[in-house]
């Protein structure tokens, strides 16, 4: 089974916010929620869990 993205309706609407690790702006793809970390792409790939092959 391929991971494909779809595209529901046109581009998503991304939000400024900073990031919780680094402290740099960055753009997210969700509204941020108070008292939940924010990851810019860069720290995000820090703490994502290693992919199983």
């Amino acid at each position: 089974m391929s991971r494909e993205r779809r595209n529901f309706g046109g581009p998503r609407e991304m939000h400024k916010a900073t990031c919780s690790d680094c402290g740099k702006e960055c753009e997210v793809p969700f509204k941020p929620t108070e008292g939940r970390p924010v990851y810019c792409q860069d720290c995000f790939a820090k703490h994502r869990p290693p992919r199983r092959y």
